[in-house]
């Protein structure tokens, strides 16, 4: 109970002040885009996010203070949206699709093998900070199923023995690259500031392409016009 009690009443810890100047000028701009400003309130998410990893008290009280919300406003949408975290992330959120047709293909057995070589469960980070281990929901890759993401970017078509070397790079500090992007891997809050609007600058960032097995409905259509659609 003590416990509970001290969570209600201490306040965040506030950010350095060179910090908050430089997200206060950042947030302007984020707000300017919009015609309403609780209309940011998702960027602004991830704007914080980039500072610490996560989305922490402090950066909750940022946000409500920016867009004149309450911290019970801000907190409800940040609860509700899984990208964004509310306990420290290691450089590299590594997310494995365990719905359906996922886990029928593998990724529950992907999942199982990366706890045991990690040595950490669902949702913790190995000690040397590298890696956050979580099962993902959905993210619309079925036809490349079974998908891992590191980072929000694609790992199509794995296996447990790509899965553990995968990982394995990352904790090196290798050059990785997702299945669908040339672009190589950035951090877990590099990754933050872009979705927050800041440009992605990484070379090949924006070349991915639909590839054979999502086009595959497409083609089959093309290729016989008087079926489609007709059953």
């Amino acid at each position: 109970m003590t416990e509970i009690l001290l969570n209600l009443t201490t306040r965040p810890i506030p950010y350095p002040q060179q910090v908050h100047d430089r997200l206060e000028v950042e947030a302007r701009e984020i707000i300017a885009r919009y015609p309403h400003p609780r209309s940011a309130l998702l960027p602004l998410l991830h704007l914080v996010q980039s500072v610490e990893g996560y989305v922490s008290g402090t950066g909750i009280e940022f946000c409500s203070g920016q867009l004149g919300l309450t911290d019970a406003e801000v907190t409800a949408v940040a609860t509700f949206y899984s990208m964004y975290r509310r306990t420290p992330t290691g450089d590299y959120h590594v997310g494995v699709c365990t719905n359906t047709l996922c886990a029928v293909m593998g990724g529950d057995e992907i999942l199982a093998t990366l706890k045991e070589h990690l040595g950490i469960r669902h949702g913790e980070t190995t000690a040397d900070g590298a890696v956050t281990l979580e099962h993902i929901e959905c993210n619309a890759a079925c036809d490349y199923a079974p998908v891992m993401m590191v980072n929000w970017e694609f790992f199509d078509n794995q296996t447990p023995e790509s899965a553990r070397a995968l990982v394995d790079a990352l904790r090196r500090g290798d050059q990785v690259t997702g299945t669908r992007s040339g672009a190589p891997l950035c951090t877990f809050r590099e990754t933050a500031r872009i979705l927050a609007g800041h440009p992605d600058q990484r070379p090949g960032a924006n070349d991915g392409a639909p590839g054979p097995a999502t086009l595959a409905g497409l083609h089959a259509v093309q290729e016989n016009p008087t079926d489609g659609g007709a059953q």
